[in-house]
């Protein structure tokens, strides 16, 4: 039996910055290791190990480049 990967897309603002991947929020026991996420380069970024995509909505914060 084949489990299905279920990618997410997150929405975040700058307020989250610096990204990390896993969230807080998951689960530890499907926890992969702590990644950072540079979704302030480009405005998207995926996780290297689970893919969800991050998507940074609005501007960000003066000092931020």
């Amino acid at each position: 039996m084949k489990a299905e990967h279920k990618v997410r897309y997150i929405e975040v603002t700058a307020e989250a910055l610096p990204l990390f991947c896993p969230p807080p929020n998951q689960e530890l026991w499907s926890a992969h290791p702590r990644v950072a996420i540079p979704v302030e380069k480009l405005g998207t970024a995926s996780c290297p190990y689970c893919g969800t995509t991050y998507k940074l909505k609005g501007e960000l914060p003066k000092g931020h480049h």
